[in-house]
This record gives C-alpha cells, sequence and structure tokens, in this order.
C-alpha cells in the first residue's frame, strides 16, 4: 500500500519516525514528526487514532493534534502517546516481553483501539498503563534519566573505591540485591552513550529549564558523563607511565554498546581522539561498527580482529564488551602486544588472572 491507502484503512496509525535531533536551540528537530501528522491528516477516513511512538518533548501530542485539526478540520481522531521502551540490540524481545506498555489518552474509544492492539501480550500480563498523554510523554523521559543516574552512580562509586581500596562490582552486588535498588544498570566504565540517554536527559533538562523548574540531579549527571567519557583517555595514558607519544594503541570496541553499530555519543569518540591528541597511533576493531566509525574517527587504523587490533601495539584498552571479547587467548594477546599493559574500561576480566599471566592490568574501581 502507499501511504494514501494505508492511512485510509487504519484504524490507528502510528507515527515512528526515529529519534528527533536536536537543534542548535537545544531544542528537539520534530520536523519529520509534524510532517508525519500532516500527512496522516490528508488521508484519514473516519475516526482515527494517531499514536505517537516517537520519543518526543512534552506536549508534542498537543502540536499533532493542533496539525491534524488546521489540516483536516472535520477530521474524528485521537491523538495517542505510546513511547517504546526497546533497547537497541534486543528490541524483539523487549517488544514481546516488555516490562510495561504506558498509554497516554483521555479519549475512551482510542484506549479499547490500544488495548485491543496489545491483546497478544495480555498472555505474557504486561502491565499496561493508562495515563493523560503529557504525562506519557513524561514517563519516557524520566526513565531514561533515572537509569543514566544509576550508572553515572556507580561510576562516580568506582572512583572513591578506587581512592579507598574497595571493589565496585562487590559494592555493586551489595546494593543492587535490594529490591528498592535493583541490580541492572549498576556496572562501573567508561561512560553512557547512544541514542537515547544523551539525548533524553538533555531534552529533560530543557523541558524543566524552560519551565522554571529544573532537575538539578539531571543537569549534574549529563555534565559528569561528559567529564567522565573524556576522563578515560587519561586512565590509559597513566597506565603507560604517562606518555602515549609515539606509542600504538591497540583499541577493541567502538560501538556505544555490544549487540549495535549504534556509533551516537559512544566513550570511544572521546577517549580515541584524545589519545590521537596526545601522540598515540590507534589500530581499533568492532565486530559491527567500524564502517560508521570511519565516518566519523579520522586517522584510525580499523583492524579485521581482536589480535590484528593488538598485533605491534604498546597496550590494549577494552571500550565495547562484545561477547566475543571476553574469550580472547590472552597467551597469544601477551606475544602480540609489544608490552603487556591491558586496560580494560569495562572490567570484563579479572585483576587475579590478568596479573598471573604478567599483565600491567588496570579496571575500573577494583583493587
Amino acid at each position: 500500500l502507499d501511504a494514501k491507502d494505508a492511512i485510509r484503512n487504519a484504524d490507528a496509525v502510528f507515527i515512528a519516525v526515529g529519534t528527533p535531533s536536536r537543534r542548535g536551540d537545544g531544542h528537539a528537530d520534530l520536523s519529520y514528526v509534524y510532517a508525519a501528522a500532516k500527512e496522516i491528516a490528508e488521508h484519514m477516513d473516519g475516526f482515527t487514532v494517531v499514536v505517537t511512538k516517537s520519543t518526543v518533548p512534552v506536549g508534542t501530542g498537543d502540536e499533532v493534534e493542533e496539525i491534524i485539526r488546521k489540516t483536516n478540520p472535520n477530521a474524528k481522531f485521537a491523538v495517542v502517546s505510546n513511547p517504546e521502551f526497546l533497547r537497541e540490540g534486543a528490541a524483539i524481545s523487549d517488544f514481546k516481553r516488555p516490562d510495561r506498555v504506558v498509554v497516554g489518552t483521555d479519549n475512551e474509544e482510542a484506549r479499547e483501539r490500544m488495548r485491543e492492539l496489545y491483546r497478544p501480550l495480555f498472555i505474557n500480563e504486561t502491565p499496561i498503563l493508562f495515563t493523560e498523554r503529557r504525562t506519557s510523554e513524561l514517563i519516557k523521559y524520566a526513565a531514561n534519566a533515572f537509569l543514566a543516574v544509576k550508572i553515572t552512580f556507580i561510576n562516580e562509586m568506582a572512583d572513591l573505591c578506587e581512592k579507598v581500596g574497595a571493589n565496585v562490582q562487590d559494592v555493586s552486588k551489595g546494593i543492587g540485591l535490594d529490591n528498592r535498588i535493583g541490580k541492572k544498570f549498576l556496572h562501573a566504565g567508561p561512560g553512557y552513550g547512544g541514542s537515547c540517554f544523551p539525548k533524553d536527559t538533555l531534552a529533560l533538562t530543557k523541558t524543566a529549564n524552560d519551565h522554571g523548574s529544573p532537575v538539578r540531579i539531571v543537569d549534574t549527571v549529563v555534565q559528569v558523563n561528559e567529564a567522565r567519557k573524556k576522563a578515560m583517555a587519561d586512565r590509559v595514558i597513566k597506565a603507560m607511565g604517562g606518555s602515549v607519544k609515539g606509542k600504538t594503541i591497540g583499541v577493541l570496541g567502538l560501538a556505544f554498546k555490544p549487540n549495535t553499530d549504534d556509533m551516537r555519543d559512544a566513550p570511544s569518540l572521546d577517549i580515541i581522539p584524545a589519545l590521537q591528541a596526545a601522540g598515540a597511533r590507534v589500530k581499533a576493531y568492532d565486530p559491527e561498527s567500524m564502517h560508521e566509525a570511519g565516518k566519523i574517527l579520522a586517522g584510525v587504523d580499523f583492524c579485521d580482529g581482536p589480535y590484528h587490533a593488538v598485533d605491534g601495539a604498546d597496550a590494549m584498552v577494552l571500550i565495547t564488551e562484545w561477547d566475543q571479547f571476553r574469550a580472547l587467548d590472552f597467551d597469544r594477546v601477551k606475544k602480540l602486544l609489544k608490552s603487556p599493559v591491558v586496560v580494560d574500561l569495562r572490567n570484563v576480566y579479572q585483576p587475579s588472572d590478568m596479573q598471573r599471566r604478567g599483565f600491567n592490568y588496570t579496571s575500573v574501581g577494583r583493587p
């Protein structure tokens, strides 16, 4: 079907145009959302539920409704907010077995249509929360901001662990066993990245400041996370004796997390240029993202595999914890490296094992 026929035959039409980018003034660029709303309005026939799946600022549903009314004054419709909570690399399983489904609307007929659409998930006893539309829009931002807070909290605890001689992995386990806290998103590392957390935390702080109700915790999280990603290069330089000038660094992992090729706000985009600026040559390997990384990172030697990346390097740096990096042959790695220096920014390896193998090993928040 073309757009016209698809819209006219639909009980519900979903606007899902991807992640809105940020304009120069800090606001989200919603031009594609608005264009989709106008196209829907031009072809609607009978009562239609218009569902916004895109992550959009609070109040966008009101703007979509206004666009539809102006474009088609006689249209009968309801605009619904239905934010998605899908993780990159696990979207299908998350859709089939979601923690919750959030639907924002005050229209009873729209509620019933949305309930029927999600009926196949009822067998899994999926909780469906019906709210007012603006509340639904805010839930998405609040959820991602809270997870960003947890990540940043445990990263700062990792720094404290290093100062006092504690182990951040045990701290994470000790607090995560508390059901009020939970164990997820308590893994220390180089900071969060990707298409959601950086964008959504900034969007939330922008909305809050625009309405005179700043969210200072999230403001601080944004600042701390940016500083953390930049500081990771200093950690590598310190592990190499204070200088990387003329040295070669073998980097494993470029994407912001495993099982995706997404390079948006990936920690590698701060770490690698900083190492290059300090005089290092960088060889890198990632199972999926090198074609994307090549568009962004200049002067990097992209390699055919992890062993190619560490061959002749003065140090190995793990940035993204792909499964294949968890089972490396470290006897082979040690022979390929010029010096046995490993900087593990994801705490994948055991310090005692790495030291037993003769590596100068650095991790995050562990003695």
